[in-house]
């Protein structure tokens, strides 16, 4: 019998990571890891903690020949401070870029975000991918995901042999979860800005495995937005969750951001105040066309999951 091929998925302590492992193992070889912490995700699936930017990182790349890897491990602006999460997700994802390269890996999936377009009254109505990443104008806690993306863009045209793909997905909702806007839906009493309530779309984290690992398969190099052709408006949303919606001022700024911080709602955080204000809609039909994809879950099944957790 033929061995089976080796992938290397960062971000393994992530749901996202997680589930992504579990549809894969079956016919690959699984090596996880991740920054934060050793996950034990059981045999068959060898797991290690590792910092990308310590000599034992290549010691992986070094122990086993890697045949693709799916990069989930972006860490986002509420886990670490700017500086650590700079090294981890620019400096690590260069090194990453560099250990492919010499140990001749053929393919690797990038996870990116579309907070990278920046939420402004001035974007146009539907985002695809040609449109300029301006989030690091409007807030420094972003200015790490952008670079993640020009970086990986960069690795792309120049290095063609690593074929590259990049997501970027709209809000992944649904069972583990953990990001800014699943957190709003989860909670009993959600905090929106009085007077906003900007269009959003949401991808059920089954759905975003599905996407993840067709890409990976199919390998189609290039950057690509993720997302269902619906989408919903904010306080909607937070209503049909079941949760209570508290409104609180969106001006000044200053007086937003300082009830945030001296409430310490994790999940509004300051830095993503626009994304409350204004819709940043992404265009998701060149990665439908691409890979054939058509998210199975509909944003009934997603609210209804929050309507459960009431």
């Amino acid at each position: 019998m033929e061995p089976k091929k080796k992938i290397l998925v960062t971000g393994a302590a992530g749901a996202l990571a997680k589930k992504v492992i579990d549809k894969l193992k079956k016919d690959y070889k699984i090596i996880a890891i991740d920054f934060r912490t050793k996950v034990d995700l059981g045999i068959p699936v060898e797991s290690y903690k590792v910092d990308f930017n310590k000599r034992i990182f290549e010691d992986v790349f070094r122990e086993h020949q890697f045949d693709g890897i799916i990069h989930l491990g972006r860490i986002s602006a509420q886990e670490l401070n700017r500086f650590t999460r700079y090294n981890a997700n620019v400096i690590g994802t260069r090194k990453l870029f560099d250990l492919a390269r010499k140990y001749n890996v053929p393919k690797t999936l990038v996870m990116s975000t579309y907070f990278v377009y920046g939420a402004s009254p001035y974007n146009p109505s539907l985002l695809d991918e040609t449109t300029p990443l301006k989030a690091s104008e409007l807030t420094m806690d972003l200015v790490d995901s952008v670079e993640l993306e020009n970086l990986s863009s960069i690795y792309l045209y120049k290095h063609p042999e690593l074929h590259i793909t990049v997501l970027r997905p709209c809000n992944i909702a649904g069972p583990g979860v953990r990001n800014t806007f699943s957190l709003l839906l989860s909670e009993k009493r959600s905090p929106v800005l009085w007077g906003f309530s900007p269009l959003m779309q949401f991808i059920h984290i089954d759905d975003m495995r599905d996407a993840i690992c067709t890409a990976f398969e199919k390998n189609i190099p290039g950057v690509y937005n993720v997302a269902p052709d619906d989408y919903i408006g904010f306080q909607d949303a937070i209503k049909i969750a079941g949760s209570q919606r508290i409104q609180i001022p969106s001006v000044p700024p200053s007086l937003t951001e300082g009830i945030a911080r001296f409430l310490k709602w994790k999940s509004f955080p300051p830095y993503l105040i626009n994304y409350f204000k204004y819709p940043v809609i992404i265009d998701g039909s060149l990665f439908a066309k691409t890979f054939g994809f058509k998210p199975k879950k509909t944003l009934e099944d997603i609210f209804t999951y929050y309507r459960s957790l009431k």
